[in-house]
């Protein structure tokens, strides 16, 4: 017999692993699970369902899953078919939409569990890894594509738009008022190409990025405080900060920046009435990765959301929307989140989103400084976050 806590061994006399922890398994899966029991109660739910929720596992767990979904929920059905002898059972495209989450597209996967045997399984599968790598490659080809045009804009086009303005010019001086006008505005005409130029020119910086250990929420902080002096100042903001979060390996300066601009975009998108943008910190357990061109995999383990209440981005717009001059605004430019992919890919970072109506959210994957391969940190900013972002117990705060 084998003494508690020794290892036992195999048929082969090899010593066995110890057995492993069922609960550190199931939270360390990447989909939403739910055991349902009998009664139709919420018995579990593990971490990345409670994310997916955006509820607590003490909320959730002994809640009759009707209060967490409507009772016509395709997911209601899918449990039914299980309870009747189907012993799993699967369904793609299905929405789940509660009001604290608003739609997701998903694919439901209802399982029997065996032991109890009138408790089922429920696993949500929201978008696979693959895909999720997909958009950010594409969004890193799309910084990329746009840095190639503003080298070519600044040598090609502002040369030949000062021999345009010069000859305006000349022929401003011997020309009638009413040719003076037209003159007049040739030029005006070049000016504004000019500045445009000019702001694509950023894209084509190519210097490697000064960076040091960076307090993301004095950065978030900062931005808040910016918006809500400005543009977002009848717009409520709640923020979810995780304490605990390392610092950020970046530039501080243009981390603002980046956030800036999807806090702006945010506050326009939402609504004139009951307009809410929510910032969220998180630390990603394992999320490493490869890019292309080498085998180096980066760990990008600080997750930022940046989430509004508006009506969404337009489907049209969604596969090139980090592409220059796509944008649904009547005088915009196109070239905020392109900017935004650049620079965040100067960070060896990510940047994803995920849109439905009332519910839009870009990710931010950000590289966490590490005191082991550089000096000692000096953050930029405060190194302890403001008591205005935790108000509450958990890192949590609205306002």
């Amino acid at each position: 017999m084998t003494a508690p806590g020794q290892r036992g061994r195999n048929r082969s006399g090899a010593a066995r692993a110890p057995r492993l922890d069922s609960l550190v398994v199931l939270n360390s899966l990447p989909d939403p699970v739910l055991v349902v029991d009998g009664n139709g109660d919420i018995r579990f739910v593990n971490l990345e369902g409670q994310e997916f929720f955006d509820l607590s596992a003490n909320a959730m767990e002994g809640m009759p899953l009707p209060e967490l979904l409507p009772p016509d929920s395709p997911v209601m059905g899918l449990i039914e078919q299980v309870r009747r002898g189907s012993r799993r059972v699967s369904q793609d495209g299905v929405i789940i939409d509660t009001p604290r989450i608003g739609p997701h597209h998903v694919t439901v996967q209802v399982a029997t569990m065996g032991d109890p045997p009138d408790h089922v399984v429920l696993t949500i599968h929201e978008r696979s890894l693959a895909r999720k790598i997909d958009h950010s490659l594409t969004h890193r080809h799309a910084a990329r594509s746009v840095t190639a045009m503003a080298a070519m804009l600044a040598h090609e086009v502002k040369n030949p738009l000062s021999g345009i303005r010069g000859a305006a010019q000349l022929l401003e001086e011997n020309a009638s008022d009413q040719d003076r006008v037209l003159t007049r505005l040739i030029c005006d005409e070049a000016d504004r190409i000019v500045a445009l130029v000019n702001r694509m020119e950023v894209f084509s910086d190519e210097r490697p990025l000064e960076r040091a250990a960076v307090n993301i929420h004095t950065v978030l902080e900062h931005v808040r405080k910016v918006a809500q002096s400005g543009f977002a100042r009848k717009i409520r903001f709640v923020e979810r900060y995780d304490p605990s979060l390392p610092p950020v390996y970046g530039n501080r300066d243009q981390l603002v920046q980046v956030f800036l601009n999807l806090v702006k975009n945010a506050a326009e998108a939402a609504p004139e009435s009951g307009g809410e943008i929510t910032l969220t910190t998180s630390y990603q357990h394992g999320v490493r990765m490869a890019l292309p061109g080498g085998d180096v995999r980066r760990h990008l383990p600080l997750l930022v959301t940046v989430q509004d209440n508006g009506d969404g981005i337009p489907e049209d717009l969604q596969s090139n929307l980090f592409d220059p001059f796509v944008t649904s605004k009547v005088n915009g430019t196109g070239l905020g989140l392109a900017l935004v992919a650049k620079l965040i890919g100067d960070h060896g970072g990510t940047i994803e989103f995920d849109s439905q109506p009332r519910r839009t959210v870009f990710k931010v994957s950000l590289p966490m400084y590490d005191d082991s391969k550089y000096d000692e940190p000096k953050l930029s900013g405060d190194s302890k976050i403001s008591d205005a972002g935790l108000q509450s117990k958990g890192g949590r705060g609205t306002r």
